[in-house]
């Protein structure tokens, strides 16, 4: 019975010595505030200039609970990215309240236009130029371990956000954002609580979901989902390019219910 004891201890031993060995080497490198930003702004501009174009299907589902109705509206979007900033929407089915759609969802689209374009690309990008970064720490995520930074938007634009990023530390590219926009887009919102997620496609990572959830001011909320599927990398030097340097990138309008 001492024998088995003593062999149960050393096994339960070394499962934990494995445990945190492995942990250790999933651990983020301790590094600074700059440090983190600079190597992400600097992968951000080699991803950029690598992802050359994909498409992708989208679907949108919006619920509205409160004054003075319910109502719902959904809407499949075929997406299509061309380098620099082309981003070519086009609306493939809709259904339910044509106030959602046209209020609200369509104006989605409209805004992520906005924000891809030329005059406004700079003015959105997660660089030093447009937030205060602040990094808390590191977690440990389902797809690897990630440095965590508090963002702080410089001015009021209406596509940026406050809140915190998840920066994946091998690849350095942004795998989650928890936020609120930094403007509140119409007077009759407020609060917008907004959770984007990429996932990893080949050597890119790309947008995966956004959650957002709205409260209205007359008592009524808005819940937002769409899902990022069906993705294609339709240039062939993005998929042959050296993955030690790439990891994602487009720059995305992070939708507010307006």
């Amino acid at each position: 019975m001492i024998a088995r004891r003593q062999l149960l201890v050393r096994a339960l031993g070394v499962a934990l010595l494995l445990c945190s060995v492995a942990v250790a080497a999933q651990s983020a490198p301790p590094l600074t505030t700059d440090q983190v930003v600079s190597t992400l702004v600097r992968r951000n501009a080699e991803r950029a200039e690598a992802l050359r174009s994909f498409d992708a299907t989208r679907h949108y589902q919006l619920n509205y609970r409160g004054f003075p109705v319910d109502k719902e509206g959904s809407m499949v979007v075929d997406a299509r990215f061309v380098a620099p900033a082309s981003k070519q929407l086009k609306i493939v089915s809709e259904e339910g309240s044509r106030l959602l759609l046209d209020r609200v969802l369509h104006k989605l689209l409209e805004g992520e236009q906005e924000a891809s374009s030329p005059e406004n690309r700079d003015r959105v990008a997660l660089t030093p130029a447009n937030y205060d970064f602040h990094l808390t720490g590191s977690e440990a995520l389902p797809s690897g371990s990630a440095y965590v930074l508090q963002v702080e938007p410089k001015t009021h634009n209406k596509f940026l956000y406050r809140g915190k990023i998840w920066v994946d530390a091998h690849d350095f590219a942004v795998v989650r954002i928890v936020a609120q926009p930094s403007k509140n887009p119409s007077f009759w919102i407020k609060q917008s609580d907004i959770e984007h997620t990429y996932r990893k496609v080949g050597n890119f990572w790309l947008p995966e979901k956004n959650h957002t959830i709205t409260q209205v001011r007359l008592g009524g909320k808005s819940e937002l989902t769409i899902l990022y599927n069906d993705y294609k990398i339709t240039d062939p030097h993005a998929l042959n390019s050296n993955p030690a340097k790439l990891a994602a990138v487009a720059t995305i309008a992070l939708p507010a219910v307006r």
